[in-house]
């Protein structure tokens, strides 16, 4: 049997991303009303340990994660990229089968996809993709459960991506073909998404459009997603260079007017407000924005139950 992995949306069964699904909204309700910081009735990963590696520094990932498995009654440990050094010394392989030998998970939030991949090749327990340059399908999971909560079934829905084709818009082509929704993206040629990643999408019989006029791309648009123009690892020159190329994209109320009128907000944040998108739209009413950040937790217990087996 293949270690079950959840290394990319496209590379899980589509059947069991929707259970997933399911049992967080499910985890979510039991907690509804309880505190914070108390654990879930159920137990599930008591007597569980799960690695959390961060090679890129995190806020949400790192608290939603080891938050979630604490509720769930499991132990973390974090590391950072300092702690390990993945891949300068020792080899990545061979610091896999070592943390095989302690843990019982592998969570890594790392810069390249290839450390994530040669990490989940060689190790002997499940590994989750907790970012990559490349995707972030944890987040993804997250903004589905958080769309169904208010709006229903995501299928044969229509996806607005404004901005910038990079990491987390991957993984939303990703959750096109596998959730069977339409995605379209607004914005300027040099930051498309990967192309790849666009014909994966429409080999699954979605519709995958690329609009170069936002306000056309928004028509119909059942939601409306945006993210951070900038990293924090850019030079102030390609901040600059950022601004002047998406610009013409930042989504504000007249944008967001052009959507259908129970269309959803989401960004993942951090955001830079009144660049990406105005403070008008996310706190306006079309936005989900903080019930998107609280359900990383939830969609990532569900991810880690799976993984687990548990």
């Amino acid at each position: 049997m293949d270690m079950p992995h959840f290394l990319d949306i496209n590379r899980t069964d589509p059947k069991a991303l929707r259970g997933m699904i399911d049992q967080a909204g499910q985890m979510k309700s039991a907690r509804a009303g309880r505190p914070r910081g108390m654990a879930d009735d159920e137990q599930p990963l008591a007597g569980h340990m799960v690695a959390l590696i961060f090679e890129k520094p995190s806020t949400r990932t790192r608290v939603s994660f080891d938050v979630g498995v604490r509720q769930m009654g499991g132990q973390t440990m974090v590391l950072s990229g300092h702690d390990l050094q993945l891949g300068h010394g020792e080899t990545i392989a061979d610091t896999a089968r070592v943390l095989s030998r302690y843990v019982d998970l592998l969570m890594l939030r790392t810069f390249n996809e290839g450390v994530l991949l040669e990490l989940a090749e060689h190790a002997t327990v499940p590994v989750i993709n907790g970012l990559t340059n490349r995707t972030h399908p944890c987040q993804i999971m997250a903004d589905i459960l958080t769309y169904e909560e208010y709006r229903g079934p995501i299928v044969g829905k229509k996806v607005v991506w404004a901005g910038d084709g990079n990491n987390v818009c991957a993984s939303f082509l990703h959750a096109a073909g596998q959730f069977g929704f339409d995605f379209t993206f607004t914005g300027p040629e040099p930051l498309d998404p990967e192309r790849v990643f666009i014909e994966q999408a429409r080999e699954k019989g979605v519709t995958v459009e690329v609009v170069r006029d936002p306000f056309r791309a928004v028509e119909g648009a059942d939601l409306v997603v945006t993210d951070t123009w900038v990293s924090m690892h850019d030079s102030q020159s390609m901040k600059e260079r950022r601004h002047n190329q998406l610009r013409g994209y930042q989504v504000g109320t007249a944008l967001m007017s052009r959507a259908r009128p129970d269309a959803l907000f989401m960004h993942c944040l951090p955001a830079h407000r009144e660049d990406e998108a105005t403070s008008a739209v996310m706190d306006g009413p079309h936005s989900v924005i903080f019930d998107e950040a609280e359900n990383r937790l939830h969609a990532q217990k569900a991810i880690l139950r799976w993984c687990l087996g548990v």
